[in-house]
């Protein structure tokens, strides 16, 4: 049964009804954070002998968020998130908008476009390596994606998730430091809207399934053993605050064909992280840069994975989204 609302109680009431939905937020975040990242911890950067990878959802530089980069400007939406970022070996935010100054919009209900000039900006806050691999990055067409990855490149950022060919969709990115690399695969689980495949020599964003994803992993983990491997997948339900049988049963695959952790994003609100033959996996990160009202869509992880040699540690970062921009919260001993 929810809690009535709060303006209906009175007195102490009152004051037992508030108490009760602050701690109960607390446990929330506790069950689901255990693994938190404290400022602490964030600002010792990797070392000779490990490497710092970040992840974030999605990111949006259109609708509600251009008025905000109108304002203020694309460093602003980063400002509390930069340091961090710099501080990490790399940082991949899934970009869920395509870069182009031409409009060519498809035919669908929700269609983002982002100026070219702002991909130095996203430079410049410290990102990467840009996930493509998604429903919207398909929103100005084949242009579009042309363009985009045109742009990233030109602004040192690394696509992922797209190729002219089935095989450079399904290559990773390699992301080394030392003798340490890691191997980053990315792909839509989604069906587009009103999108059609189209022959090689076009690039485009690698949209499949998860039998046909996990056969590649299996295939590079053979010829790759000692590599450790990171799927980012684009998949879910919007705003399901819990994965799916599906998205299990996905996980599972991915993890038998050999990823060392999976990193999710689409639903726009977190969901649950869990545990697989000693892998993690992230099914949700929720929203990153994003100018959604639902109160859950305001809530975000960033994910940090810590590579060694023989080891991979993921561990989160819990974040709110303000003014579509993400700022980390700070944990303490008082949740």
């Amino acid at each position: 049964m929810p809690f009535p609302h709060p303006q209906n109680l009175s007195g102490r009431g009152k004051g037992i009804q508030l108490s009760i939905m602050r701690y109960t937020s607390c446990i929330v975040i506790l069950l689901l954070l255990s693994c938190c990242t404290s400022p602490s911890s964030v600002e010792q950067t990797a070392n000779d002998d490990s490497l710092t990878l970040i992840f974030t959802g999605d990111v949006l530089l259109d609708r509600g968020v251009r008025q905000q980069i109108d304002r203020h400007g694309v460093a602003w939406l980063f400002d509390d998130v930069a340091d961090l970022f710099h501080d990490s070996d790399a940082t991949v935010i899934n970009l869920e908008c395509p870069l182009t100054d031409i409009s060519t919009p498809i035919g669908k209900q929700y269609i983002f476009r982002a100026d070219t000039r702002w991909a130095h900006q996203l430079n410049a806050a410290g990102i990467t390596h840009a996930a493509l691999a998604n429903n919207h990055t398909n929103d100005q067409g084949l242009q579009g994606i042309a363009s985009t990855v045109k742009c990233l490149g030109e602004a040192g950022i690394t696509p992922l998730g797209c190729g002219k060919t089935v095989a450079e969709r399904f290559t990773p990115v390699i992301i080394e430091k030392g003798d340490i690399r890691v191997a980053v695969f990315n792909a839509v689980l989604l069906n587009l809207e009103n999108w059609t495949p189209v022959s090689d020599g076009n690039m485009i964003v690698c949209e499949t399934d998860a039998a046909t994803l996990a056969k590649a992993v299996r295939e590079y983990r053979q010829k790759n053993e000692r590599e450790h491997i990171v799927v980012v997948l684009h998949w879910g339900t919007e705003f399901q605050s819990s994965p799916s049988f599906t998205q299990r049963l996905q996980a599972r695959q991915l993890i038998s064909a050999g990823a060392d952790a999976i990193i999710g994003h689409h639903p726009h609100v977190i969901q649950s992280v869990d545990t697989i033959a000693g892998r993690t996996v992230m099914y949700s990160l929720g929203n990153f840069v994003f100018d959604q009202h639902n109160p859950l869509a305001k809530k975000a992880l960033i994910a940090k994975i810590t590579v060694k040699a023989d080891t991979l540690r993921v561990s989160s970062i819990p974040v709110d989204i303000n003014n579509c921009k993400p700022v980390p919260i700070v944990c303490s001993d008082s949740y």
